[in-house]
Protein backbone atom coordinates (compact mmCIF):
# COMPACT_ATOMS: atom_id res chain seq x y z
CA UNK A 1 0.00 0.00 0.00
CA UNK A 2 1.30 3.63 -1.04
CA UNK A 3 1.09 6.39 1.02
CA UNK A 4 2.41 9.53 0.34
CA UNK A 5 5.43 10.71 1.67
CA UNK A 6 6.23 7.39 3.35
CA UNK A 7 5.88 3.88 2.97
CA UNK A 8 3.62 1.17 4.94
CA UNK A 9 4.52 -1.89 5.88
CA UNK A 10 2.59 -5.36 4.33
CA UNK A 11 -0.71 -6.60 5.39
CA UNK A 12 -2.36 -9.55 5.41
CA UNK A 13 -5.55 -10.97 6.19
CA UNK A 14 -6.19 -12.65 9.34
CA UNK A 15 -6.20 -16.33 9.55
CA UNK A 16 -6.52 -19.44 11.57
CA UNK A 17 -3.40 -20.72 10.52
CA UNK A 18 0.28 -18.97 9.51
CA UNK A 19 2.73 -20.75 7.09
CA UNK A 20 5.21 -18.30 8.67
CA UNK A 21 6.81 -16.57 12.28
CA UNK A 22 5.19 -13.02 11.83
CA UNK A 23 7.21 -11.32 13.92
CA UNK A 24 9.90 -8.95 12.14
CA UNK A 25 13.25 -10.03 12.15
CA UNK A 26 16.41 -8.58 10.91
CA UNK A 27 16.92 -4.71 9.37
CA UNK A 28 14.21 -2.76 7.36
CA UNK A 29 14.89 -2.95 3.88
CA UNK A 30 13.64 -1.25 1.22
CA UNK A 31 11.02 -2.94 -1.37
CA UNK A 32 10.70 0.04 -4.33
CA UNK A 33 11.09 -1.33 -7.99
CA UNK A 34 13.96 1.42 -8.51
CA UNK A 35 15.92 0.13 -5.37
CA UNK A 36 17.84 -2.80 -6.86
CA UNK A 37 17.46 -2.20 -10.71
CA UNK A 38 17.78 0.73 -13.21
CA UNK A 39 13.53 0.94 -14.86
CA UNK A 40 13.35 1.55 -18.73
CA UNK A 41 10.30 2.94 -20.07
CA UNK A 42 9.31 1.88 -23.68
CA UNK A 43 6.26 3.34 -25.53
CA UNK A 44 4.89 2.75 -28.56
CA UNK A 45 4.03 5.74 -31.00
CA UNK A 46 0.66 4.61 -32.24
CA UNK A 47 -0.29 4.02 -28.45
CA UNK A 48 1.26 7.75 -27.74
CA UNK A 49 -0.49 8.78 -30.92
CA UNK A 50 -4.41 7.40 -30.15
CA UNK A 51 -3.56 8.77 -26.59
CA UNK A 52 -2.92 12.14 -28.02
CA UNK A 53 -5.67 12.18 -30.37
CA UNK A 54 -8.19 10.99 -27.61
CA UNK A 55 -6.84 13.60 -25.63
CA UNK A 56 -7.58 17.00 -28.29
CA UNK A 57 -11.06 15.20 -29.30
CA UNK A 58 -12.19 14.89 -24.91
CA UNK A 59 -13.70 18.10 -24.11
CA UNK A 60 -12.69 18.81 -20.76
CA UNK A 61 -9.57 19.24 -19.12
CA UNK A 62 -8.34 16.82 -17.52
CA UNK A 63 -10.12 13.05 -18.42
CA UNK A 64 -9.05 8.96 -17.32
CA UNK A 65 -7.79 6.73 -19.50
CA UNK A 66 -5.64 3.57 -18.95
CA UNK A 67 -2.10 2.36 -20.49
CA UNK A 68 -1.60 -1.17 -20.83
CA UNK A 69 1.42 -2.80 -21.40
CA UNK A 70 3.71 -5.50 -19.43
CA UNK A 71 6.90 -5.36 -17.03
CA UNK A 72 9.96 -7.49 -17.88
CA UNK A 73 13.15 -7.73 -16.25
CA UNK A 74 16.29 -7.59 -18.24
CA UNK A 75 18.11 -10.35 -19.65
CA UNK A 76 21.13 -9.25 -17.87
CA UNK A 77 19.07 -8.95 -14.88
CA UNK A 78 19.91 -5.50 -13.95
CA UNK A 79 17.02 -3.48 -14.89
CA UNK A 80 13.64 -3.81 -15.81
CA UNK A 81 11.41 -2.19 -18.76
CA UNK A 82 7.91 -1.13 -18.51
CA UNK A 83 6.82 -1.34 -22.30
CA UNK A 84 3.29 0.14 -22.83
CA UNK A 85 1.78 -0.78 -25.80
CA UNK A 86 -2.09 -0.39 -25.48
CA UNK A 87 -4.51 2.67 -25.01
CA UNK A 88 -7.79 2.22 -23.53
CA UNK A 89 -9.73 5.75 -22.83
CA UNK A 90 -12.05 4.37 -20.51
CA UNK A 91 -16.08 4.61 -20.07
CA UNK A 92 -17.55 8.12 -18.66
CA UNK A 93 -20.13 5.64 -16.45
Amino acid sequence: RFVPKRMVPFSFPLSKCALWDPVPMGDVIGAHITYYRNPRLSLVEKTLRLAYRHAKQNEKKSFSCFLLGTLAADEDGEGITLTIDRFDPGREV
